[in-house]
């Protein structure tokens, strides 16, 4: 009878990888959409928060590359802790858990340091989902089909990161009508209620009202992502391995990985965040339409291309399982090497078209359309099973370290010297990680 049940158990499992399109990685998908409508709400309007408090790029930079160095870490301790004890869904469920709470707190912010703590804490959770999240998919359907699947999760994903930005942009813009002043005097109350209106004092006013309204709201969905990965994804594999050692198994990974993570890193290290990008339209616009108008306007575009992201991700996949999936990646390199250098000359020829603009955040969303679809399925084509989990967190990892060095530079060269040559710079590292990535076999 226990051999029948297994037997029974293995066979509805392979029915299941063959639907790629099953239960997990639909509600991957959903709960990824959830999350994103989250946390990028606050990605597309932080720049504009920041501006309104009198924050600089250089502060933005630094919390943006603060917070992705956070993630990276964060991805490399969960993917071995997942292998090791098998207990996948439980840490995603608390990854998920965590950003709601640092929307929250950010949301509250009347300065850096808790602007940087709530980032930090969603970022924890970010790396703390992420690498368990995706070897879960990628378990749940077959190595022939990992680059359509991967391709919908992604699409399912950047629709979350498409709405949550656009309803906030759209509700900046129709709270700043609001008596934000009157609106405050029970906000503040209660703070002084609970004894921490000193620290966070003035709340509500009419330039900062409306982003914490927004923030505020980009909650709900935050918390909708954790019932959802609860309700609906199941983890196909609780297979703990407790004699796995971690820097055994780091030493053990295959030299054709290491070489791809090297490949990764350089091109990172000059993959700036694209609040950075947000920012950068921002001020190129702010000098014809205003502040608030130029942040609506970034704000929709980083929508735009959010939506090419979403329009492009499935092709992409289904692309790279005809094509193969690391050259594929390598084309994606090359779009993202260009984005950088758009950006630079935006500001060496102080463009404020925003069609010209519009043009360097598509090209944006279609390389980030192919990096975040395909960078674990290569991985999964290099490792084998039972590291799979630790080497998507050294991926991770990777990605976090190098994009931390490279927002923060950017965002300091952009203050000390300028954007042109903090992108500049972004553009260049970013060619030579392509160049290496190509030489991969």
């Amino acid at each position: 009878m226990p051999e029948h049940n297994e037997s029974t158990l293995v066979a509805t499992t392979e029915a299941q990888q063959e639907r790629w399109l099953n239960r997990t990685v639909a509600g991957a998908g959903i709960t990824s959409a959830l999350g994103d409508f989250c946390y990028e709400t606050t990605t597309v309007i932080l720049p504009g928060f920041l501006a309104v408090l009198g924050i600089p790029a250089a502060a933005l930079g630094i919390i943006e590359g603060i917070a992705d160095a956070v993630a990276s870490f964060t991805k490399m301790a969960s993917g071995y802790v997942a292998d090791k004890l098998g207990h996948r869904k439980l840490l995603v469920l608390i990854g998920y858990g965590l950003t709601p709470v640092g929307q929250a707190l950010i949301a509250m912010a009347a300065g850096w340091p808790l602007l940087l703590l709530g980032r930090i804490i969603s970022w924890f959770g970010k790396g703390l989902r992420g690498p368990l999240r995706d070897a879960i998919v990628i378990q749940a359907i077959t190595p022939q089909t990992r680059g359509r699947a991967f391709g919908f999760h992604r699409a399912a994903d950047t629709i979350g990161a498409v709405a949550g930005p656009l309803l906030g942009v759209a509700l900046l813009g129709w709270a700043q009508d609001l008596p934000w002043d009157a609106a405050a005097v029970p906000f503040n109350f209660v703070l002084s209620f609970l004894d921490v209106s000193v620290v966070i004092n003035p709340i509500w006013n009419a330039s900062e009202g409306p982003f914490r309204f927004v923030l505020w709201l980009s909650v709900i969905p935050g918390v909708l992502a954790v019932l959802a990965f609860l309700l609906l994804v199941k983890d196909p594999q609780h297979s703990p391995n407790p004699e796995l050692k971690f820097f055994s198994s780091l030493r053990g990974l295959p030299a054709r990985f290491k070489r791809y993570l090297v490949a990764i890193g350089i091109f990172g290290i000059g993959d700036f965040s694209h609040s950075l990008l947000i920012l950068a339209a921002t001020q190129l616009l702010t000098a014809s339409m205003g502040v608030i108008h130029a942040a609506q306007i970034a704000g929709l575009l980083y929508v735009g291309r959010n939506i090419v992201q979403v329009a492009v991700s499935y092709p992409v996949g289904v692309l790279a399982d005809r094509c193969g999936h690391l050259p594929v990646l390598v084309v994606g390199y090359v779009l993202g090497a260009l984005t950088a250098i758009l950006t630079a000359l935006a500001f060496w020829f102080s463009i404020d078209s925003i069609v010209m603009l519009g043009v360097i955040f598509f090209i944006a969303g279609l390389y980030v359309a192919v990096q975040e679809a395909l960078e674990s399925t290569v991985t999964a084509e290099m490792v084998s099973a039972d590291t799979l989990t630790m080497s998507i967190g050294a991926l991770g990892t990777v990605n976090g370290v190098a994009k931390f060095i490279s927002s923060a530079s950017v965002g300091v060269l952009w203050t000390a010297v300028s954007p042109v040559f903090g992108f500049g710079l972004a553009a260049l590292l970013m060619t030579t990680g392509t160049l290496a990535l190509r030489r991969i076999r």
